[in-house]
């Protein structure tokens, strides 16, 4: 895994117009996720499953159910992965970015602007492209809800989330590709290789817990590092033609 090192940002990063950026954006995510296009097209989500499934067994690769039965009789470790899916990409994900603001500065704007693209990025699979979860399937798919059945630190049926989560904005998955981000950013924080292979199994992990828990099918995964590819790209982009315009 490599790293770029950026230009210097122009002026002078101040932590609170930071703080005041992302949560107007993702204030505005979260609005346009939960109320936007799609959000209640049950049909349509079910007919993308179908697909997606379809395209995962084209390719031999449709294991997600069976790899789910594999751990369900474990319900400390189900319940653990429902805890890690549910706080994990939030808890990651700020910190590397508050490392990046404080360590790397020359780094910050454009793994800030790689993350903004990323998320927007998906927005639009969010809009055009809404997913039915694995454990929303009808009960002859399989799949368990993992979150209703073990138990975590939330849940989708609970009044508010029922009210306010599209539970159907899985394609792609921000999951795997902000565990992508928050790898590619804390890389240089990890000197040691028992560090970095840590650093590494987080979206390992990710995936393996997205999978188990019925929340995503591998596929999702694969879209969330599409948009984080082009989300980095785009933001180096961003970055080499501001570095060519400074004096």
């Amino acid at each position: 895994m490599t790293v770029a090192v950026d230009a210097p940002p122009r002026g002078r990063l101040r932590w609170w117009q930071e703080v005041v950026y992302i949560l107007v954006f993702y204030a505005v995510y979260t609005l346009i996720r939960n109320n936007g296009v799609a959000t209640d097209s049950v049909a349509q989500a079910f007919t993308n499953a179908k697909r997606m499934i379809g395209v995962e067994r084209a390719m031999g690769l449709y294991h997600e159910e069976t790899i789910q039965d594999w751990f369900l009789g474990a319900a400390w470790f189900v319940k653990a992965l429902n805890v890690f899916y549910g706080s994990f990409h939030f808890i990651v994900t700020t910190a590397a970015l508050v490392w990046c603001f404080r360590r790397t500065p020359s780094r910050y704007p454009t793994w800030r602007n790689t993350l903004a693209l990323t998320t927007g990025l998906a927005l639009i699979g969010f809009a055009f492209f809404p997913l039915m979860p694995p454990r929303l399937l009808p009960p002859s798919y399989g799949y368990v809800d993992t979150l209703a059945e073990f138990g975590g630190l939330w849940s989708f049926d609970s009044g508010a989330m029922k009210e306010i989560s599209n539970q159907y904005a899985a394609m792609p998955s921000l999951h795997f590709g902000w565990a992508l981000w928050s790898a590619c950013v804390l890389w240089p924080a990890c000197r040691m290789t028992w560090q970095r292979a840590m650093l590494v199994a987080y979206p390992v992990a990710t995936l393996f817990a997205i999978v188990v828990t019925a929340n995503h099918f591998w596929i999702d995964a694969a879209g969330g590092a599409l948009v984080f590819g082009v989300g980095y790209a785009v933001a180096r982009l961003v970055a080499q033609a501001r570095s060519q315009k400074m004096p």
